[in-house]
């Protein structure tokens, strides 16, 4: 708590926020990059990662082989995050807002729609998650974990972070640093409970896998981490002010949201490779799965820390996706738009919990498809951000007739032949209604969409390669074209 001045969020009374996509002001922008610690591991430390120790083993490949794909894939995904929330210190304004740079005032409702969906749908899968945990461990103990224990769990994971959510970003900022305490503190006491159940002679026979296998890996673990999080980079780095260095708001954003991953992974690879029966489960209820291996009196704490660190995260992303669909065109408050999310992610809930009966296809499914285009996005404005030598022009922000145009025809097909290139390139046979992709893996002779390369999920590397270069080139006389309009009041030069 010591990073937080008196003028942060944990020095005030806690109120709703009134900001949506406007422009923080100097005298509310506040604290150090450090700050940004709090949000990104709280909404990172989720016991979910051990689970990804089971998915990444789940492509047919060795322990070093998703370690070091889980290593890289975590860190280069959350790299970019940092480099996105670089904009929300120069703009001080949402992560969509500062993407009408590059698309256009009203060009960028069409990425702020799928960052909307990206939003919601994570955290439908968090909200879910946390309730059957909750179930799987009541039932455990003896003390129902049915239907009945079910819906109570829902009901109560889904107000706690509906209201966090609406209430916007210090009530945020305070449940990020308390979770990430008490989880960071649980998590710690887990891993030394269910140690013995790892037997590193099991570990080590896992065959290794092909090049293919591990690429897909590596993909997955890019979708599963940073590309969830990097359409709302800057929501969080918007509050600090301008003179913040660059390299840190990067750095401690990748450090924040990596941490705890990192740790996560090596552990969660080590008990899924230990058991091939407790792999599989975890396919099927990737929490409650973990509760197995416990001792009965941990179970409790163990709820504690599972419900916890997946609200952090579902926190972030209610928030995160109230703002998105202002973005895209919603004329209403702040906390509407997250009071309406939220009832949608109680809705999906609903249908992952008590109909759904393979969560694990249906995930990786909706991670990948989503991936694409997210990845694209992630790429123009990467692309666009290291074109830029000014800050953001505030006002031209919300003004279709300034600097940055209306509807701009180049960002726009840019993304969507980046997009097609990607959904050409990816394939998902566990969910059945996107059998339609991996179109370009036989004409490129790749193999087909029953080839070697077809679960290698390169559209997702392929999006961002397209959408990055094609901004260098592409728009680089656009944005000299911007900047050449002359400085304004809110204007300055760009501070790394």
């Amino acid at each position: 708590m010591a990073d937080f001045p008196e003028n942060s969020p944990a020095g005030r009374q806690l109120q709703v926020e009134t900001h949506g996509l406007d422009v923080i002001r100097d005298a509310e922008r506040k604290g150090t990059p450090r700050t940004l610690f709090w949000p990104w591991f709280g909404a990172n430390v989720s016991i979910l990662g051990l689970s990804y120790g089971s998915f990444a083993l789940g492509f047919g490949i060795s322990f070093w082989q998703a370690l070091v794909a889980g290593v890289i894939g975590i860190v280069f995904s959350f790299l970019l995050c940092g480099c996105v929330a670089v904009s929300g210190k120069r703009g001080s304004a949402p992560t969509m807002v500062l993407s009408r740079a590059a698309y256009g005032v009203r060009g960028t409702r069409l990425p702020a729609v799928v960052s909307w969906i990206l939003t919601v749908g994570w955290e439908t899968v968090l909200c879910a998650l946390a309730t059957m945990a909750t179930a799987t461990v009541f039932g455990r103990i003896g003390v129902g974990g049915g239907t009945e224990t079910k819906a109570v769990a829902l009901v109560l994971v889904g107000a706690l972070v509906v209201v966090v959510g609406v209430m916007g970003f210090d009530p945020i900022m305070r449940l990020q640093t308390v979770i990430t305490v008490v989880t960071g503190v649980l998590t710690v006491v887990y891993i030394a409970l269910v140690a013995d159940h790892i037997h590193w002679a099991a570990v080590s026979a896992v065959p290794s896998g092909s090049v293919q296998e591990f690429i897909g890996t590596l993909v997955f673990m890019m979708t599963g981490f940073g590309l969830g999080w990097v359409n709302a980079a800057a929501d969080y780095s918007r509050y600090l002010p301008r003179a913040s260095s660059g390299r840190q708001v990067i750095g401690w954003t990748a450090f924040g949201a990596s941490a705890a991953p990192l740790l996560l992974l090596v552990f969660g690879l080590l008990l899924a490779g230990s058991s091939s029966e407790l792999s599989a489960a975890i396919a099927a209820d990737p929490i409650g799965a973990l509760t197995t291996i416990l001792p009965t009196w941990f179970l409790v704490p163990f709820a504690a820390v599972a419900v916890l660190g997946l609200v952090g995260g579902a926190v972030l992303d209610i928030y995160s996706s109230g703002l998105a669909l202002l973005a895209a065109g919603l004329r209403v408050p702040r906390h509407l738009a997250a009071l309406a999310d939220g009832v949608l992610m109680i809705a999906g809930s609903i249908y992952i919990v008590f109909v759904a009966d393979d969560f694990l296809g249906q995930f990786m499914g909706f991670l990948t498809t989503l991936g694409v285009p997210i990845a694209a996005w992630c790429g123009v404005m990467l692309a666009d951000l290291v074109l830029r030598r000014r800050d953001y022009d505030e006002a031209d922000l919300f003004r279709t007739d300034g600097r940055y145009g209306d509807v701009p025809a180049q960002p726009l097909l840019l993304t969507l032949a980046a997009t097609a290139l990607g959904w050409g390139l990816v394939t998902n046979s566990a969910a059945n209604w996107l059998d339609w992709q991996g179109y370009l893996l036989g004409p490129l002779g790749l193999g087909g969409t029953s080839g070697a390369w077809a679960y290698a999920n390169l559209g997702v590397l392929a999006a961002l390669a397209a959408g990055f270069l094609g901004t260098l080139l592409l728009g680089r006389g656009r944005v000299r074209t911007q900047e050449g309009r002359g400085a304004t009041a809110g204007e300055g030069a760009v501070r790394a």
